[in-house]
């Protein structure tokens, strides 16, 4: 009888690779960087990156202000600003993120500036965030407080730069639509980062405690599908004296200091420092 043929060795099992969560290879996010960020245009978001700027500088703190809304920057703007180098410059080499920074005359705080419908910085490679944001990390080191001013949404530039953040405000208004893009917003990064430390700023509000009432009702959102409470990190009240500083390109609190919403940014300033 013909012999069996001899039994072909099993080639062992190679192990799944599995795509690790994004950011994981990441540096630790600085303390001292605070991103602000929303789910949605039109919240007052940057507004109030100039303003809790200030007011850590305000508060005695050496402070940065970090336009990280590429494509769509508008700190220059609002500041009426004039940078001789922005982020753009930074792609092709003919400036580093030392060279962008500049201070701001009167408001005790400096800038990074980025560059309006400047389409190089809306579309970055991975990479290419990633040194960003590490080069905001380097920043950091040299300041008490960076605030980071995220475009509005979720896509992944958005993400990238929140990783290198130790804190992410998340504003919202009591609007429908900017309640559930903040939710969106709160549920992506944590999935992204289970660690993230997310904090509700809520503005435009008609009271103190209106905008209570409206981070309740954010919060248990989150509760109910995500199991995460985010705590309340403060109310910036509706105030007129706001599109007027904004029409003027002067910082609230230099033009009208003592306005409800300079006080209560003030006031949100005083809590982030503990």
């Amino acid at each position: 009888m013909p012999t069996p043929a001899a039994q072909k060795p099993t080639a062992p099992a190679m192990p799944i690779r599995r795509r690790p969560p994004e950011g994981a290879d990441r540096m630790p996010a600085p303390s001292n960087v605070i991103a602000v960020a929303s789910g949605k245009g039109g919240v007052g978001k940057t507004w109030l990156a100039i303003t809790l700027t200030q007011a850590l500088s305000t508060a005695g703190k050496k402070s940065l202000l970090f336009d990280g809304d590429l494509g769509l920057a508008n700190v220059d703007v609002q500041l009426g600003l004039n940078p001789m180098a922005d982020l753009s410059r930074t792609l092709t080499g003919q400036a580093t993120l030392d060279d962008v920074v500049l201070p701001v005359e009167k408001t005790g705080f400096d800038v990074a500036a980025g560059r309006s419908g400047s389409g190089g910085l809306a579309a970055l490679s991975a990479g290419q965030l990633d040194g960003l944001g590490r080069g905001v990390a380097r920043l950091a080191e040299t300041y008490d407080h960076v605030v980071m001013d995220l475009g509005a949404g979720i896509d992944g530039t958005v993400r990238t730069l929140a990783g290198f953040a130790g804190i992410s405000l998340v504003i919202t208004t009591d609007e429908p639509t900017a309640l559930t893009d903040a939710y969106a917003y709160i549920k992506v990064i944590r999935q992204h980062r289970p660690d993230a430390d997310l904090r509700v700023v809520v503005n435009m509000a008609a009271s103190q405690r209106e905008g209570e009432r409206t981070h309740t009702t954010l919060r248990k959102a989150c509760e109910s599908f995500l199991r995460y409470s985010p705590p309340l990190a403060g109310v910036i009240r509706r105030d007129s004296r706001v599109p007027e500083a904004i029409r003027a390109q002067t910082p609230l609190l230099t033009r009208s200091p003592n306005s409800e919403a300079a006080v209560d940014v003030t006031h949100l300033a005083q809590q982030l420092l503990g």
